[in-house]
């Protein structure tokens, strides 16, 4: 389990490339820097797209799980 404070959740299960990367766009413009977003998704291409959105953009990628068909991401917002 996390040992950080998670500030927002984000469920993009059931929508497939590039939906998730989309919404969760979306959810980090609206975000103060330093806050935590979780997200739950079911598209296996959430395991490439989330980390290179995170490298792009400045954004930290501080937990990674992946739990049968259910990918899991905390994702810190970095600075604007």
């Amino acid at each position: 389990m996390t040992d950080f404070k998670v500030d927002h959740e984000m469920d993009a299960q059931g929508l497939y490339c590039p939906e998730p990367v989309m919404l969760l766009h979306n959810k980090v413009r609206d975000m103060v820097d330093g806050q935590i977003v979780h997200v739950i998704a079911t598209d296996p291409s959430t395991q490439r797209d989330i980390p290179k959105f995170c490298s792009f953009l400045g954004h930290d990628l501080v937990e990674q799980q992946v739990n049968g068909d259910i990918f899991e991401y905390y994702i810190r917002k970095g600075s604007d």
